[in-house]
């Protein structure tokens, strides 16, 4: 198969200061796209600015012989998001394509989360990659093509302690990409989004938590994390960013070396012309029983696309 390229496209990467972002954007323009480089600097918690991660990221990227320019504005202000746009647009004259991979994280209990803290999370995730694909959109009807891949999470299927409000704004992101895809699709706009498994500034302020959580010792978490650079999530967000990706509405699991399809499924469940409680609770198990059970669909898709 011949090297997917991105010669002549121009790509947006939110978030791309630092870890996965950053490997995003550096496998991108070594594939010969433009980048602009977006990251506000923020603390884990999204406090603070710092121009630097994105200004050092864009220079890298130079410095290979490539093209970027960086952008320190937010993805959670609208006026701001559309900066980040306007900058694709006046540096390079088009946008292809936008990433939006922006995250913050801030773990705690239910009890103890604020409603300020949840309002954050969503300000970053879900209105950060709302804002910026909104900024994009219209530019991408026009043109009649567009990608865009958001960034969501296994947290937002639950199984990890202390992370309602990053699982459910991850959840929200979720939800935009399997709505928005449909409304994409006669536009030639594909709407995808990857769930990374990565060692970064995220992951590792959890250490203690995974090692409680999996009954095994910080140590031993950072020997799995060892296994899990950032650089092996890449390779999911340029294929979904690609002019030849032609699936939509999808999630795809990506590190670790692996890739792998995150779908949801529609059982076959039982049906009674007059169903009752008692009728679920004695049927349980084939209420739950999900084999064999099909995806459920979003936005046509190619066949070719899936080897089908």
């Amino acid at each position: 198969m011949d090297e997917l390229r991105y010669d002549g496209r121009a790509v947006v990467v939110t978030g791309a200061g630092r870890g996965i972002g950053r490997a995003h954007a550096l496998l991108l323009a070594a594939r010969g796209a433009r980048v602009v480089v977006a990251d506000l600097g923020a603390e884990l918690d999204g406090s603070g600015f710092s121009s630097g991660p994105a200004e050092d990221v864009a220079a890298e990227i130079r410095g290979l012989g490539g093209e970027a320019v960086a952008c320190h504005t937010s993805v959670a202000a609208e006026d701001d998001a559309a900066v980040i746009v306007t900058t694709a647009l006046d540096s390079f004259g088009r946008l292809d394509a936008v990433v939006n991979n922006a995250g913050i994280s801030d773990p705690a209990p239910f009890t103890e989360l604020t409603v300020p803290q949840y309002r954050i999370m969503l300000d970053v995730h879900f209105f950060g990659s709302l804002l910026v694909t909104r900024a994009a959109w219209p530019h991408f009807v026009r043109a009649g093509y567009g990608r865009v891949v958001n960034t969501v999470s296994e947290a937002m299927l639950g199984g990890f302690p202390e992370m309602t409000s990053y699982g459910s704004a991850k959840s929200a992101v979720f939800g935009l990409t399997r709505t928005l895809s449909t409304e994409g699709f006669k536009h030639g706009i594909r709407v995808n989004a990857l769930a990374p498994r990565a060692r970064t500034r995220m992951s590792g302020s959890q250490t203690n938590m995974l090692a409680e959580m999996l009954s095994i010792t910080p140590q031993q978490v950072e020997e799995i994390n060892a296994t899990m650079p950032p650089e092996l999530c890449a390779p999911a967000a340029a294929y979904l960013a690609h002019e030849s990706c032609e699936l939509t509405g999808e999630v795809l699991q990506i590190g670790m070396g692996g890739v792998a399809r995150i779908a949801v499924v529609a059982a076959a469940g039982i049906n009674r012309p007059a169903l009752t409680p008692e009728d679920i609770a004695e049927n349980l198990p084939a209420v739950m029983d999900i084999t064999g059970a099909p995806p459920v669909g979003t936005a046509p898709i190619s066949t070719a696309a899936i080897g089908g």
